[in-house]
């Protein structure tokens, strides 16, 4: 009643009213319902029976009727009763703006698929411990209800971890700042307890009224993410999150499981009680495939929940592609087979900000921004070729909704962005908030995100010329600085952890690392961030850091303190900005014209030439990170809907080299072009 009284022309869905009061109930119970037991259990039962009672308001669209279960005994799904399979694709609510949620689910609907799959990702909602975000990109609810509308049926994979080429896997970093001995994805108590109250209190009652039994278009729900690639294999932990599940969102709805198609996966990752369903490629015989899961599902319906129309990239090695021949047969071939099908990725979209993470296999990879995965639909969300020909294989087995398949989004070349020196990291930092220590200090132990952070100390001793300066572990990419004098760089991905400088004693030694996204798949993903060992220099272990944290993640810091930065430049006259020598460590801005006209803004791609490494924001959005001279990536995705019409800002940090030394050459450009299969390193034989 307060929910509608306040404002009578509010929201009044199951999820709204929800929300509404669980932050009411939190304002007065947060402090105190973690410590006692009770309190916790109390406030469950009183969440979840709100959940219900809230979804009153949606009950003109529920049905006693409406059922989805599994026919295990003719290998198959029931959907009212009647036989169903589905034909999904995956499609990342986070990696898409909202004003293009409609046209990407209208286009996955065209192509004959009757469902779309997301990944629910923990660390966007929640990025910091307790400050919980379902708005704007992460309006989870209202992309599940535009689905709904699309006439598309959903597939909710609710992690805890996702994998998906993100930052951990999906896990948000202060995990490892609360406990950095954390054992993530098991049953240790500390993750457990975070998991309980992620789930308990925030995700699953609000996905509760939009369960298909309930009138919404939830249909399965996935139990963690390929859990039998997860080296712990603990059943505990498993079982745990199946019956968490279970108790908030009931018996009847269908929770599965899935893992790559061998035995070796399925017998960690395959939870009692849970269905297990498996994912894999184009190429070999689908029955083969299928084999691993009925191994473990004598019976039920055959599933591949990830069948790759492509694949994911990496910084510096070739863009992945797939024929696209190849994947309409091996689609063919299972649906022949009356198997349900999810394409990982029919749209991949984009890793805005610093959600993209990183994979460590031989070596350290870190991803680009752009998700374009080879998928169905382009990065820009554009039907390709891929698209049409899979399309001719859907339709074949379900009909095709009535109507043409949305055009491409017009595209804009708005031009050159004439850019002009902001200010560098070395003006900033007496400005910035430091923190001093013996040892250097984590992201993670830091507080920091993601991002950029300055470690400064002063070599107390005479040293060899020149000097061997050593740090065993940096994560990821690190400058080097003697009395602000770049001297170098130390790279994870290429294992360069030392080298040779020349210094005095007095020096200020100052490392700049960036973190190039956590690692997201494997047992790595306890990934610090940052200078993680001791750094040495010729042998003798430097103590006395002060670490900085550079303010790249949150928008809002950077220009309070550029606003102190030029009250501080009128006061003292004779300050100037010091970047280094080659334009790097600074910020450059500048303004560009939208058109004021009924077609625009459009769609357009942000082209860096001339500039080296670094992060781009176009209106404060940030669009993500920026590294052309080695590729694939060369342009990053500007989306209509950060643009408006008339004057728009862009705002670059570069960390290396940039071309404004050069006359006439400090601009970037806007294109209609996108480039994400651009050269990369050739890396010899």
């Amino acid at each position: 009643l307060e929910y509608r009284q306040q404002d009578l022309s509010r929201d009044l869905s199951a999820t709204a009213c929800y929300l509404y009061i669980r932050k009411v109930l939190f304002t007065h119970l947060v402090k105190s319902v973690f410590e006692v037991k009770m309190k916790s259990l109390y406030l469950l039962c009183l969440l979840t029976t709100l959940a219900t009672l809230c979804g009153a308001s949606d009950l003109k669209t529920r049905s006693s009727n409406r059922s989805f279960v599994i026919d295990y005994e003719n290998d198959q799904f029931l959907k009212d009763g009647k036989p169903f399979r589905y034909i999904s694709g995956s499609l990342h609510y986070f990696r898409t703006l909202p004003s293009e949620w409609r046209d990407r689910l209208r286009k996955l609907r065209m192509a004959g698929f009757n469902a779309v799959q997301t990944y629910v990702e923990w660390a966007s909602h929640e990025k910091e411990s307790n400050h919980l975000d379902f708005s704007g990109i992460l309006d989870l609810p209202t992309f599940i209800k535009t689905a709904q509308e699309e006439d598309l049926l959903v597939i909710l994979r609710a992690g805890p971890f996702i994998d998906a080429e993100r930052e951990m896997g999906g896990l948000p970093y202060w995990l490892l700042s609360m406990n950095k001995n954390m054992k993530l994805r098991t049953s240790d108590p500390t993750y457990l307890e975070r998991v309980d109250i992620w789930y308990t209190y925030s995700l699953l009652p609000i996905i509760k009224p939009l369960l298909y039994e309930n009138g919404g278009p939830i249909i399965m729900v996935q139990v963690e993410n390929e859990y039998g690639s997860f080296p712990a294999c603990d059943y505990n932990y498993t079982a745990h999150l199946r019956d968490l599940f279970r108790q908030v969102l009931g018996n009847s709805v269908v929770l599965f499981t899935t893992d790559g198609d061998g035995a070796g996966f399925l017998k960690c990752g395959k939870i009692p009680g849970v269905y297990a369903t498996v994912d894999f490629g184009p190429g070999g015989d689908a029955n083969d495939h299928f084999a691993a899961q009925r191994a473990v599902e004598p019976h039920g319906p055959l599933v591949n929940s990830e069948y790759y129309p492509g694949w994911l990239d990496h910084w510096q090695e070739p863009h992945s592609t797939t024929d696209a021949e190849s994947v309409a047969k091996s689609l063919d071939d299972m649906l022949k087979v009356n198997a349900s099908v999810n394409m990982y990725m029919f749209h991949g979209g984009t890793s805005f900000g610093f959600g993209a993470g990183s994979n460590l296999g031989s070596k350290f990879m870190a991803c680009p921004t752009s998700y374009d995965y080879d998928a169905p639909l382009s990065e820009a969300g554009d039907p390709t070729e891929k698209y049409w020909i899979l399309r001719n294989i859907t339709q074949k087995y379900l009909p095709l909704p009535a109507g043409d398949v949305p055009p491409p989004s017009p595209k804009f070349t708005y031009g050159k962005v004439n850019l002009t020196p902001l200010s560098s990291i070395w003006e900033m930092k007496s400005l910035l908030r430091s923190m001093n220590n013996t040892w250097p200090l984590t992201f993670e132990e830091l507080g920091v995100s993601n991002g950029l952070v300055a470690y400064e100390t002063i070599i107390p001793f005479i040293i060899p010329d020149p000097a061997h300066l050593n740090v065993t572990e940096v994560h990821d990419r690190a400058y080097v600085f003697v009395d602000f004098k770049y001297v170098g760089i130390l790279s994870r991905e290429e294992k360069l952890y030392e080298l040779a400088l020349q210094a005095e004693r007095g020096h200020v030694l100052t490392i700049v690392v960036e973190s190039q996204g956590r690692i997201c798949y494997g047992g790595g993903i306890n990934d610090f961030k940052g200078i993680t060992t001791n750094v040495t220099l010729s042998g003798i272990v430097l103590k006395d850091w002060k670490m900085t944290p550079i303010p790249v993640v949150n928008i809002t810091q950077f220009k309070n303190v550029q606003k102190e930065l030029e009250r501080v430049r009128r006061i003292k006259t004779h300050t100037s900005m010091h970047s280094t020598p080659e334009g790097g460590m600074s910020f450059y801005n500048g303004t560009f014209q939208v058109p004021v006209s009924a077609d625009h803004p459009q769609d357009t791609f942000l082209r860096l030439d001339g500039w080296t490494k670094g992060i781009a924001w176009v209106n404060d959005f940030c669009l993500g990170r920026y590294w052309p001279g080695v590729g694939p990536q060369v342009t990053l995705y500007v989306p209509r809907g950060i643009l408006k019409q008339g004057t728009n800002s862009l705002l670059l940090f570069e960390q290396e080299a940039s071309p404004c030394n050069i006359p006439n050459k400090c601009y970037a450009s806007l294109q209609n072009k996108h480039v994400v299969a651009g050269q990369t390193p050739n890396r010899g034989s």
